[in-house]
């Protein structure tokens, strides 16, 4: 007969092993959750591409604006090994990048300088409205007038739809962090730094992070505006090309490079996202 220290002993065992079998539930319950989402996402694509394939061939669409999928796979295909094609992706990714980096990071820490000054939150809260509400296309020349019409001008446009963003999403997300915990650090003595350190930052990290998935597409609007209006390269140039010679099937090809793209960049900063997660 095992004694009382040894019958607590196997019940903690037990207990141990009910959770891990638990725990193994569940992970597969949600890696079978998992698999079948992403079949159900290849399912709707595969339909899509089938239907618009389907209509193209039947000429249910007018295959002059909106080409049919295999027109446009052969179309790439063909492009696929051209240096040309790969300078225009890699100056719009280059031009992304930068714009989704330095956005985030601007706009991060604007937001970090007006949570420290109060007054200047005051202050500049109605002009960060107005400025988010203008249409940034407007600006677009002013940014050629002022940066010359190239990179410099492109990442201009497209910093000035992520920072002002990024900054009040960061800002509101300060904001909202629950003030009991700010009062627990001050009654021991804490000072503002110690605040942001121990309680404002990892409360409104998830926020922060979040924030990077949002910018992944607001930086690409920004460039491919910017490219609208001035690039002689880049994705956003062959779109516009391919408008005014009426190569439809050019401008579809470019927004389908800028789909597979986009995704990557978003599928990377999810990924970055569950690494920092996983090691708050």
């Amino acid at each position: 007969m095992a004694k009382p220290g040894q019958q607590e002993e196997i019940h903690d065992n037990q207990q141990s092993l009910w959770l891990q079998n638990i725990y193994a539930i569940h992970l597969k319950e949600k890696r079978k959750h998992s698999r079948l989402v992403l079949l159900v996402q290849c399912m709707l694509l595969f339909l899509f591409f089938a239907v618009w394939e389907l209509a193209g061939r039947l000429r249910w669409i007018d295959v002059l604006l909106f080409s049919y999928p295999t027109k446009i796979f052969a179309y790439l295909g063909d492009q696929l090994f051209t240096s040309e094609l790969w300078k225009h992706i890699g100056v719009t990714v280059g031009e992304t990048a930068v714009g989704f980096l330095m956005g985030t990071l601007t706009g991060t820490l604007l937001a970090v300088l007006i949570w420290w000054l109060p007054f200047l939150s005051k202050v500049l809260d109605p002009f960060m409205v107005v400025f988010n509400s203008m249409p940034k296309v407007a600006l677009g020349p002013i940014f050629i007038v002022m940066f010359g019409g190239g990179f410099t001008a492109i990442v201009a446009t497209t910093l000035s739809i992520t920072v002002i963003v990024t900054t009040l999403v960061v800002y509101n997300s300060f904001s909202e962090v629950d003030p009991n915990y700010v009062k627990v650090i001050r009654t021991f003595g804490g000072n503002k730094a110690q605040i942001f350190r121990s309680v404002i930052l990892p409360a409104s990290f998830p926020a922060i992070v979040s924030t990077l998935k949002v910018n992944v597409g607001m930086a690409w609007v920004g460039v491919i505006v910017g490219e609208f209006l001035v690039a002689k390269s880049g994705l956003g140039y062959l779109i516009m090309y391919g408008f005014q010679v009426f190569n439809f099937t050019l401008v579809l090809s470019s927004l389908f490079i800028i789909a597979i793209v986009a995704t990557a960049m978003y599928q990377m900063v999810v990924f970055i996202e569950k690494k920092l997660l996983l090691n708050r």
